[in-house]
C-alpha cells in the first residue's frame, strides 16, 4: 500500500499504468478505490492516480480542533511528492470543486479537466459550508444519500455495496463523528469561484447526471468556462462516475483523444 507523507496528512494513494498522468479526486465522504472502473478503462493508456484525500479512506485523520486542511493545497503537495507537472484531473463532487480552485490558480497548467457532479454557485446564490450533525456510534455503513439510486441498489446490489464497503473506513467514521471545521481558505474560494472560472484555459469537459440537484450549478460552469464541454447522461445520479461507469468513460475516453491529438510534445 503507498503512501505519502505530506504536511497536510499521510496521504494513501494507488497508482496503475503509464502514459499521461490522470488524477482522480473523490468526493466527499467517498475514497480512491471508488474509481477502480476507470482504473480499468484508462491505465492502459495513462498513468491512473487516485489518493485519499484527509479525513477519508486509508489516510490520516486531522485534529479535531483545527480546521480542516485545504484540499486544494493537498492536491498540489500530492502532486508535487509523485512529480506530476501536467496533470489530467478528473473530479465529481467535492473533487471536483478542487480541481476547480486548483484550476483557478493553475489556469493554463492542466493538461486537461474534467469535473463531474459539481457547477459553480448561481448567480445570486451564497455559498454556505454544510453543516453535519455528528455521525451516531451505531452507524457503521455511511448512507449514500443521493450519490447513487435506488435503482442501483434493486437491480445491482453488489456494486452498490461495494461502494458502502470501501468508503465506511475507520478515518471517515471517526472524521463524521467529530466533524472538523472546513478550511477558511476553502470557503473563500468556493465563494469566489463563479467569478473566476472563466480564466480556465486548460481543455474541460463538465459531466453531469440528469438526477443530479446540481445540474443547474454544472450547467453555469459550462456557460463561464470559455470552451468548455458539457454532457448530461440520462438517469444518472450525483456520483454518475460510479453508477453511470460505461457512459462517463466513454465520454471522457473521446475527451481526452480529441486533447492528446491536439497536444505539443
Amino acid at each position: 500500500m503507498p503512501w505519502l507523507e505530506l504536511p497536510h496528512g499521510d496521504i494513501y494513494y494507488l497508482e496503475e499504468g503509464s502514459g499521461p498522468p490522470l488524477v482522480f479526486l473523490h468526493g466527499n465522504s467517498s475514497c480512491a478505490e471508488a474509481w477502480w472502473q476507470q482504473f480499468e478503462a484508462f491505465r492502459a493508456r495513462f498513468r491512473c492516480i487516485a489518493y485519499d484525500s484527509v479525513n477519508h479512506g486509508h489516510s490520516s485523520n486531522s485534529p479535531r480542533d483545527a480546521d480542516e486542511p485545504d484540499r486544494a493545497d493537498e492536491l498540489e503537495a500530492v502532486l508535487a511528492a509523485l512529480g506530476v507537472e501536467r496533470p489530467i484531473l478528473a473530479g465529481n463532487s467535492m473533487g471536483a470543486n478542487t480541481l476547480l480552485r486548483w484550476a483557478v490558480r493553475h489556469p493554463e497548467r492542466a493538461l486537461a479537466l474534467i469535473p463531474s457532479g459539481m457547477g459553480v454557485p448561481l448567480e445570486g446564490e451564497e455559498y454556505r459550508p454544510p453543516f453535519r450533525e455528528p455521525l451516531g456510534t451505531e452507524v457503521l455503513f455511511i448512507p449514500t444519500g443521493d450519490a447513487l439510486t435506488d435503482r442501483l441498489r434493486r437491480e445491482r446490489p453488489l456494486l452498490y455495496e461495494r461502494y458502502l464497503r470501501i468508503r465506511s473506513t475507520a478515518t471517515r467514521l471517526e472524521a463524521l463523528r467529530y466533524p472538523r471545521r472546513p478550511s477558511p481558505k476553502s470557503i473563500q474560494e468556493r465563494a469566489a469561484l463563479a467569478q473566476h472560472v472563466g480564466t480556465i484555459r486548460s481543455p474541460m469537459s463538465i459531466i453531469v447526471g440528469s438526477l443530479d440537484r446540481l445540474l443547474p450549478n454544472a450547467e453555469r460552469l459550462h456557460r463561464l468556462v470559455p470552451g468548455s464541454e458539457f454532457h448530461v447522461i440520462e438517469g444518472a445520479p450525483h456520483n454518475v462516475y460510479y453508477e453511470a461507469a460505461e457512459e462517463y468513460n466513454a465520454i471522457v475516453a473521446r475527451f481526452l483523444d480529441r486533447v492528446l491529438a491536439g497536444a505539443t510534445p
